[in-house]
């Protein structure tokens, strides 16, 4: 299996402007297509372990030659954390202002309180992440809404958790448009959620 960097589901300057179509094209062509041939890179010293799909391989690291480990965590992670990415946003609309429904809205309310407190709490933690890395909403190993982050390139997959909404907090996300600005990408980028994706992702089976 040679891994390709997944068709970007919108134009680059579809999120604008909270996501800028310059960074857009840099980050899809240049980080995420790096972090694609490396991957490719050191899965061809294991070609019996290029068979298997990156989901599995992250989640079970263990299994994972010990000579290359390093480079699925980093690079795979890197590969499937930005796919993911792309995934859970679209261009700004009624969906992304209306928020998650149905039953993943019903849990939020469950777990957070309701919606409002949900955002806070994910804004707080994101804005909170100290160097690089990436802010999740996930089902835990126990199938319970959490959010979390982990550091450079890490998967919540790595921690059996099932990732449902993640955010990427490397300053090459946003440096070019706010700069050390975090706090003020992260609110904007509310704007691009894509929440039927989002509960796509929640849906059993998926």
């Amino acid at each position: 299996m040679k891994y390709k960097l997944p068709k970007l589901p919108y134009a680059y300057n579809a999120l604008e402007p909270y996501i800028d179509a310059r960074t857009m094209e840099i980050h899809y062509t240049r980080h995420h297509q790096a972090y694609t041939n490396k991957l490719n890179e050191a899965l061809e010293k294991h070609p019996e372990t290029a068979e298997r799909p990156i989901e599995e391989l992250l989640a079970n690291l263990d299994a994972v030659p010990e000579d290359i480990r390093a480079s699925v965590r980093n690079y795979g992670g890197g590969y499937w954390n930005h796919s993911f990415f792309w995934a859970v946003m679209g261009p700004a609309d009624a969906n992304a202002t209306a928020g998650p429904s149905g039953v993943m809205n019903d849990a939020i309310d469950k777990t957070f309180g309701n919606f409002p407190s949900f955002k806070e709490e994910f804004t707080k933690t994101a804005s909170g992440l100290f160097g690089s890395g990436w802010t999740w909403l996930v089902l835990d190993e126990n199938g319970k809404l959490a959010i979390t982050s982990t550091l450079n390139q890490d998967s919540p997959l790595t921690k059996h958790q099932k990732p449902l909404l993640c955010l990427d907090v490397w300053e090459h996300a946003y440096y070019l448009k706010y700069q050390n600005r975090r706090q003020e990408y992260i609110e904007n980028w509310w704007n691009v959620v894509d929440w039927a994706a989002v509960g796509k992702n929640w849906a059993p089976g998926n």
